[in-house]
């Protein structure tokens, strides 16, 4: 079974129909540049050029950079414009693809998900954290496999600052951070999160997911496994897709 997903981001939006018995994508993804200012008309043109790259006619599910109430209201926009705020994503998307079924999810929530089916979190109990690392840090928590949906773990408050300033990979270019650097950010980050939340198992997706092997050895001191995502930057599409066909039952 195959179904469209489109991963929304602070840089880019991608996606690409998705083949939900293997967990991977079908084929090859297509992204385009996340407008800047990132408005819901500018972003949902956007997925409207992704979407229209492969005449995909079906389902769709997309996730989102925050906070949605319901699956279809935005509560909270930290990346893209704050015009965001109070849409009806869904009807807006649905009326920018012409009328084809939406289905809307945070995108840590998404990413999430998809680990926890195909990828490191498969067959894991307990407490699961993924936080992906990129424009933001979003995050994803599971408690036996269940999700605890938008949790925004990444505005926790780090050095008198929302984390997600302080450690996302933005904020490793922004300032020119040698891995290491970001390195010890991000292990003072992830303690933080266990003193709050104990969890088992930390999975580090987002882009860095790929290039673990030069931070990873640098984090020390945190008791919870640490892992990279397996689906590594196409999470988010494959978790869209994933939840797309579950409203479509």
């Amino acid at each position: 079974m195959q179904i469209f997903g489109v991963d929304i981001g602070g840089s880019g939006i991608k996606g690409a129909p998705v083949d939900l018995d293997k967990g991977d994508l079908a084929q090859e993804r297509h992204k385009v540049l996340t407008p800047h200012p990132a408005t819901p008309d500018g972003v949902a043109d956007g997925v409207k050029q992704v979407v229209d790259h492969f005449g995909w006619t079906g389902p769709v599910g997309l996730t989102f950079p925050g906070v949605i109430s319901d699956g279809t209201h935005i509560r909270t926009a930290a990346n893209v414009d704050k015009s965001w705020v109070d849409t009806d994503a869904r009807t807006l998307f649905s009326d920018r693809l012409g009328g084809l079924p939406v289905t809307v999810v945070n995108d840590a929530d998404a990413a999430g998900v998809a680990e926890m089916q195909f990828g490191a979190g498969r067959d894991r109990k307990g407490v699961v954290i993924l936080l992906t690392f990129g424009t933001g840090i979003g995050s994803a928590l599971f408690t036996d496999g269940e999700l605890v949906p938008n949790t925004e773990l990444g505005h926790l408050e780090l050095d008198g600052h929302d984390a997600e300033k302080k450690a996302s990979s933005k904020a490793k270019e922004d300032n020119d951070l040698s891995w290491e650097h970001w390195a010890h950010r991000v292990t003072k980050y992830l303690a933080h999160v266990e003193m709050l939340f104990t969890p088992d198992l930390f999975i580090i997706g987002g882009g860095v997911s790929r290039k673990a092997e030069k931070f990873l050895p640098y984090i020390e001191g945190v008791k919870a496994e640490i892992v990279p995502a397996q689906l590594q930057n196409n999470a988010g599409i494959v978790g869209a897709a994933m939840r797309a066909a579950h409203h479509a039952r």
